[in-house]
């Protein structure tokens, strides 16, 4: 508790520097909890999906196919919610996590790592009959995921409906309920039907291409989304009874299509999407940023979060966008089907020294969660998920050791000062 609480102290203080022209800093968060509550079991943020024993193997030079390979090999701790649930840890907000593991030498790493963190085990099942998730991560030389092999359906068949009812309490009082979709769409499904009932926005991380199709039954419960181009576009197509969404990763010589392409490929998919109802998508493009895209809610007023639990994170996000574009920050607006307008902003990314690009997605969920949870609008809040993110990407493990916010503050603050307008 002591190093969560210093570390939103650090967080808090990065607000301080975040102030470029035309963005507005507010006192606003997840819910209408104080501070101190907010770290209290059954008022965090609830994490729902897999701890997974990452098995990193990284050769020294590019590998050949059909022999083995000199490098290292390192296991580490991993999974897309466990991921979320310790780097928000890190950042001083503390989450509430439901998952599964084995008795077997996996699940007591995993275990006996995060009980040296200092985070809870109350929802975390431990059974002889269950095999730990493991993952086996084969890299190029220059860090980039050459292949892997994932053995994580433990997740499935035991983080059941009847076992996530048991913590139904926990869901109904949090901020913000956040799943994987390691999990089996009946209980993503469950999860859902519980959160809407008591009015809790629920965050899908799609994972992979293929289970990011799993928000095919409950899109109209998803306050928000954080996919890839891929998953953009696996998501799209899951929800499209006619039309097909494509993606065509060009490159030349290298070079990485402009960010102004990127988006017109894109466009269309994240249309789709916050037709369907997302309130909120941040769509992560690599070394090429990040779109956050939000639907327009006129009706919306801010003093509402002083009074009522939030319903929808991308509410939360149109007053700030409103806000900046009424301010000239940089926008665009998309007419989507229903007559609904969206904002959509890009955000760069930072040079990074990349060592390892797993957990990078994850830490940056991560960041714009404990952002908010600390004060900070949604851009701002954006704008230091990727600081987090690029400090993954320059660590060893998944999530880093410790994150420095005085780094994080200024990467933040550049970043914020490249957020443009992109061109219909």
């Amino acid at each position: 508790m002591g190093m969560e609480s210093a570390a939103r102290r650090r967080l808090e203080s990065i607000g301080r520097h975040l102030h470029p022209p035309g963005i507005l800093f507010r006192d606003l968060h997840l819910n209408p909890v104080s501070l101190t509550e907010s770290n209290a079991v059954g008022s965090s943020p609830v994490i729902i999906g897999g701890m997974i024993l990452d098995i990193h193997a990284k050769p020294f030079t590019d590998p050949v196919p059909g022999t083995t390979n000199p490098g290292e090999v390192q296991y580490v701790s991993g999974g897309v919610a466990r991921n979320i649930a310790e780097c928000m840890s890190k950042l001083g907000t503390r989450s509430f996590m439901i998952s599964a593991v084995g008795f077997d030498m996996a699940g007591d790493m995993l275990l006996s790592y995060w009980k040296s963190a200092g985070l809870s085990t109350e929802g975390i099942l431990q059974s002889k009959s269950i095999r730990t998730p493991v993952v086996s991560i084969v890299f190029d030389s220059s860090g980039e995921l050459a292949a892997a092999v994932a053995s994580v359906e433990a997740v499935e068949k035991f983080l059941t409906p009847e076992f996530i009812k048991q913590f139904q309490n926990y869901i109904c009082s949090a901020p913000m309920l956040i799943l994987d979709a390691n999990l089996h769409p009946k209980s993503i499904e469950f999860a859902c039907q519980i959160a809407a009932a008591a009015g809790i926005p629920v965050w899908f991380e799609p994972v992979s291409v293929k289970k990011s199709t799993r928000i095919a039954t409950v899109v109209n419960y998803i306050t928000c989304a954080s996919p890839n181009e891929k998953e953009l576009i696996a998501m799209a197509n899951a929800l499209s009874s006619s039309k097909e969404f494509k993606f065509y990763c060009e490159s030349t010589k290298g070079q990485r299509q402009s960010v102004e392409s990127l988006f017109q490929m894109l466009k269309p998919a994240i249309c789709f999407l916050l037709d369907k109802g997302i309130k909120l998508l941040v769509v992560t493009l690599g070394p090429d940023g990040v779109f956050l895209c939000v639907r327009e809610w006129p009706r919306f007023k801010s003093h509402d979060l002083k009074s009522s639990k939030l319903d929808s994170l991308g509410r939360m996000s149109h007053e700030f966008v409103d806000e900046s574009c009424s301010l000239k920050q940089n926008c665009t607006t998309i007419s989507g089907q229903l007559g609904f307008k969206s904002h959509v902003f890009h955000f760069p990314a930072l040079h990074a020294s990349a060592v390892s690009l797993t957990g990078a997605g994850d830490c940056l969920v991560a960041g714009i969660l404990a952002s908010i949870s600390s004060g900070f609008d949604m851009m701002q809040s954006v704008a230091v998920g990727i600081a987090v993110a690029k400090a993954a990407v320059e660590s060893e493990t998944n999530v880093p050791a410790e994150f420095l916010l005085h780094n994080i503050a200024g990467e933040a603050k550049i970043i914020l000062s490249g957020v443009k307008q992109l061109p219909l």
